[in-house]
């Protein structure tokens, strides 16, 4: 039988293979897209966006987490989540249906009221999975749902660039999203060793309710303090303002987004299994907190670092604006992996009291500095977001403190040494690219700079974590 460890260690390499592959996949078919549409069709799919992630939120209902907190797990439990998601899910649907054409007024685009009743299908077929998802993570089976995403990535993908191809505009970026949603759900309830049944006690859900409604206001406020941009942006700038920030979001998240995904899917299941050793769960997470420096910084700094070389040369200079705001946000996403990591930590002890009141408060300081930057212009307020973004980890540490005695120099050795290297190659590439007039010959030169004086840097330190992840996947090749 495998040790933790080593469950551990294969879940994050099938998340790291996984998370790249799919990235290059949506670098591919995000380069299609890009030249098939316009900043406006993205614009039109990104003022839903919050909506079907409200509704996403409250269908699920905390669920995951709740039912991989607990000892043990009945089939009743899984049927009790099943069940539950499925019906608030056809609510939900329902009710956004009727309120359509107020969501087109409110933006004064009369399209998006059959959109939006068009869009708002992926999470009413992602409820039918919430409970065969439970049971996925709960087991660690990280390498089915690797392929899960992958095939559905592909996919969807194909669907989305043929439809666009063809004229279809906005609605392949829609039917993009619902194929996904479509198959993930379908592959799921595929590789689950369970099924539903009709025999139905919603006493599970009812147990779990206090700790997972925590968990979905959390979730709540998450969302609209990371939507809050596509609504002000909607009202006050253009459709092609939005589209901008879209696009450059989306190369922010699919950067940070790797990272999480690779330490998320092992995360909590790791810090469950170690709750009852308070020393073992602290090396854990000190563990995890150096995988995702060593990972999170070089990446998002170097992508910071070519995000105009690789837009203009990818998405043509068009989209030279959504470079711009891309350099920016990739500070954050140096950021946030971290702060997740400590919040995977609060929930897996079960303070999500904790998460939902740090997670207001953020929202609140979030929304104002906005709201100030505001008058200021879109690079203005993406500052503002950047800067809270960083600000975070300060706070979500302050109480991961408190929880596992993690102090400050743990967190400044675990942390520092690549955080400053990855600033210190950052500067050195980009001296070394500025004589070079070719777009491509800079992104080569800055990309071959930092990631082999990153490589070499870290060997020659001997630094733990870069040997045993090389001696890992070296044994797993062979």
């Amino acid at each position: 039988m495998e040790t933790l460890k080593e469950r551990t260690a294969r879940g994050l390499l099938w998340s790291g293979l996984a998370g790249g592959v799919q990235k290059v996949l949506n670098l591919l078919f995000g380069i299609m897209l890009a030249r098939l549409l316009t900043q406006a069709d993205y614009g039109m799919v990104g003022l839903l966006a919050i909506f079907s992630e409200v509704a996403g939120t409250l269908q699920e209902g905390g669920f995951i987490n709740a039912l991989n907190r607990r000892p043990t797990v009945s089939h009743a439990d899984y049927n009790s989540v099943f069940w539950f998601s499925v019906l608030t899910g056809l609510l939900l649907y329902g009710l956004l249906f009727a309120v359509a054409p107020l969501i087109a007024r409110f933006y004064a685009i009369a399209e998006l009221t059959a959109l939006a009743r068009y869009v708002f299908l992926g999470f009413l077929i992602t409820s039918f999975g919430i409970a065969s998802r439970a049971y996925v993570f709960r087991q660690m089976m990280v390498r089915q749902s690797a392929a899960i995403s992958l095939s559905a990535l592909i996919v969807s993908g194909t669907v989305g660039v043929v439809m666009a191809y063809h004229g279809y505009s906005y609605w392949g970026i829609a039917t993009q999203s619902i194929v996904y949603n479509l198959i993930s759900t379908c592959g799921n309830f595929a590789v689950a060793r369970w099924r539903p049944s009709l025999h139905v006690s919603f006493r599970p859900v009812r147990e779990m309710f206090a700790f997972s409604s925590r968990l979905v206001v959390t979730n709540l406020v998450n969302i609209a303090k990371g939507s809050v941009f596509a609504i002000i942006l909607g009202k006050v700038y253009s459709a092609a303002d939005v589209g901008n920030f879209t696009q450059a979001n989306k190369w922010n998240f699919m950067g940070w987004s790797t990272v999480s995904g690779m330490t998320g899917s092992i995360a909590q299941p790791v810090f469950a299994r170690t709750a009852q050793d308070a020393a073992r769960q602290l090396r854990a997470l000190r563990k995890l907190l150096r995988f995702t420096a060593f990972v999170a910084f070089p990446a998002m700094f170097g992508l910071s670092l070519v995000s105009h070389e690789l837009i203009v040369l990818l998405l043509t200079e068009r989209w030279a604006a959504a470079a711009d705001l891309l350099q920016w946000l990739c500070v954050a996403g140096a950021a946030l992996p971290v702060s997740t990591v400590f919040v995977n930590l609060l929930v897996s002890r079960g303070r999500s009291d904790v998460n939902l009141w740090c997670s207001i408060a953020l929202a609140i300081v979030m929304l104002t500095s906005m709201l100030m930057a505001a008058p200021y212009g879109i690079t203005a307020m993406t500052g503002a977001c950047v800067a809270n973004h960083v600000g975070e980890v300060a706070l979500w540490f302050w109480f991961v403190r408190r929880e596992t005695g993690l102090t400050v120099s743990n967190l400044l050795s675990d942390l520092s040494p690549y955080l400053l290297l990855s600033l210190a190659l950052a500067f050195v590439a980009g001296v070394a690219a500025s004589p070079i007039e070719s777009l491509f010959g800079r992104l080569v030169v800055k990309v071959g700079v930092m990631a082999a004086g990153y490589c070499l840097a870290l060997w020659a330190l001997r630094s733990k974590i870069f040997l045993e992840s090389v001696t890992y996947i070296m044994k797993r090749w062979k």
